[in-house]
């Protein structure tokens, strides 16, 4: 009784989030555990994100103790954390949001961590590091990297946001793509619905039956007399579809007077011509996963996404004749009860008969990979099937195949480069501020009196790093006098924002859900525009 009370009283406190990812989704929130490197305003914001939605546990590394700078653009430090430490006071005060989540705080600089105990990291679900210098951010990324961690980099600079996923392989079942198309079949009707459709005769039924037909039995209807009188293709162009629509008005029953009766289910039959006509077919980019290697060379290694794709595939070349599995929903729509849930379970009862049979393609997959049945849940499976022409992968670069001369991604850069204010010249600035502290030990402009002298500097910096990375594009000088003001500033308004995104890429990450950018994201403050670029 106790623990219904507790899962209804959680219910109730994340019940929008629910409707987004489901029971599922978060539980995989609260059994994760993520790793934030600097309790400054940005990382802070990005944990209170992730503290009230009821991540399972976090962890602040941080050895810097809290200035009065800290104070100022940071609302989880106060007054009275000046001189301690600043990941402590941080968590404190975060865990007060969420009594269910566990915070844990480390006073230890992430320079010392990668020196004296590396495998640290690898106990998170994810790392989130927050305005780090470029040379312990490769080392991080690196280590991240060999050990299959994901990283997500954010930075706040001034007026200007930054963000970077850097993950080897990140596959999503649930994309929650807008605005799809139901999963109808009228251009391929499966024997089933063939045989439901045929069990209507509009020309014969009495006024009450005609006007409460399902519209989807009605454009099926239509279908079959069109390719009888009209053509053997599904009505394509404009003119092809009005024409189809006209064929469908003149079955609306008439009066008496001859006048067409108000037959609501027409109505909605004809105005969703356009979206019950689409033709099945498999989308590109989920015949890109069936083509993909790890899709076509399964090994005992291959992750149930995987394994599951393959199954897929099978199916679509077996009993799938060409198509994915059958979604089984379809739109609420203007029918009576009976005739509704009949229609309704000829689509489920036909997508459960797909999933059986993805099933047996499963199992005798895990058979000979030496893997037990019970390895890929009944549950999965059911949620890989409804979603199979949704599935993502997404897959980024290195941190250190951005940053080497050979492999870094010109061709992104100059492409993006005829728009002199594009948001890539942020980026490139940003670049040219990590050259100058390198070289400096500082960030330009920190003190008002430096700003002058460092415009040069930083100019100059900018200049070696278009002329090593062979780049020959100008960058307005409006933007190195800009970044000398900024003095390294992390403005709590623009952190905020950052903490916000930033949250959500991590979610995403965790719940596997949505599909993360691909592989940078640049905010700007001062146009109040983004971009995202994969360098």
């Amino acid at each position: 009784m106790a623990q219904a009370g507790r899962a209804s009283l959680k219910e109730q406190r994340y019940d929008r989030q629910l409707r987004l990812w489901g029971d599922h989704g978060q539980e995989a929130l609260e059994s994760a555990h993520v790793c934030v490197i600097n309790a400054t305003a940005t990382g802070t914001e990005i944990l209170k994100n992730l503290v009230l939605p009821g991540i399972g546990s976090f962890t602040v590394v941080d050895g810097n103790q809290v200035s009065g700078e800290d104070v100022g653009n940071n609302f989880f430090l106060q007054k009275s954390h000046i001189g301690q430490n600043r990941a402590q006071s941080a968590t404190e005060l975060l865990q007060e949001l969420n009594n269910d989540v566990s915070g844990n705080f480390v006073e230890e600089s992430p320079e010392k961590l990668l020196d004296n105990d590396p495998s640290f990291f690898n106990r998170f679900n994810l790392v989130v590091a927050t305005q780090l210098p470029e040379s312990t951010l490769l080392r991080l990324a690196e280590l991240l990297w060999n050990s299959n961690v994901p990283l997500l980099v954010c930075r706040t600079y001034g007026l200007v946001g930054y963000m970077r996923v850097i993950i080897k392989e990140h596959t999503v079942v649930e994309s929650h793509p807008d605005n799809t198309l139901e999963d109808l079949r009228l251009d391929k009707p499966f024997p089933e619905l063939k045989e439901h459709i045929q069990s209507y005769d509009l020309d014969h039924m009495d006024k009450k039956d005609h006007s409460h037909t399902p519209w989807i039995v009605i454009v099926a209807k239509y279908l079959t007399k069109w390719f009888n009188e009209k053509s053997d293709q599904l009505p394509k162009s404009y003119k092809e579809k009005e024409a189809f629509r006209q064929l469908i008005r003149q079955g609306i029953l008439k009066n008496e007077n001859g006048t067409p009766e108000d037959e609501e289910n027409f109505e909605e039959a004809i105005k969703n011509v356009n979206t019950a006509l689409n033709t099945t077919e498999i989308p590109r980019c989920i015949e890109e996963i069936f083509n993909d290697d790890c899709c076509i060379n399964l090994t005992e290694q291959s992750p149930s996404f995987w394994i599951l794709a393959r199954a897929v595939k099978e199916f679509v070349a077996n009993e799938g004749q060409g198509s994915l599995p059958v979604r089984g929903t379809i739109p609420d729509m203007i029918a009576d009860s009976n005739k509704f849930i009949k229609l309704q379970n000829v689509y489920r009862e036909k997508a459960k008969k797909d999933i059986a049979a993805v099933g047996n393609h499963a199992a005798k997959l895990l058979q000979s990979l030496g893997k037990a049945p019970e390895s890929i849940s009944e549950r999965e499976l059911k949620l890989f099937c409804s979603n199979a022409a949704f599935l993502r992968v997404v897959r980024c670069r290195s941190l250190s195949e951005e940053y080497g001369l050979n492999t870094f991604n010109k061709d992104e850069i100059i492409s993006h480069m005829d728009n002199p204010d594009s948001e890539l010249v942020l980026y490139m600035m940003l670049r040219a501020v990590d050259r100058f502290y390198k070289q400096h030990g500082r960030y330009p402009g920190v003190y008002n009196y430096q700003v002058e002298d460092d415009i040069g500097k930083l100019k100059s910096c900018l200049t070696g790093f278009l002329q090593e990375h062979g780049l020959s594009v100008v960058v307005k000088d409006d933007y190195v006098h800009e970044f000398c003001r900024y003095g390294a500033a992390e403005p709590h308004a623009v952190a905020a924002f950052m903490g916000g995104a930033a949250a959500q890429e991590v979610i995403k990450v965790i719940t596997g859900q949505f599909v993360i950018f691909n592989n940078t994201y640049i905010y700007s403050g001062m146009s109040q525009t983004s971009a995202t670029f994969q360098l």
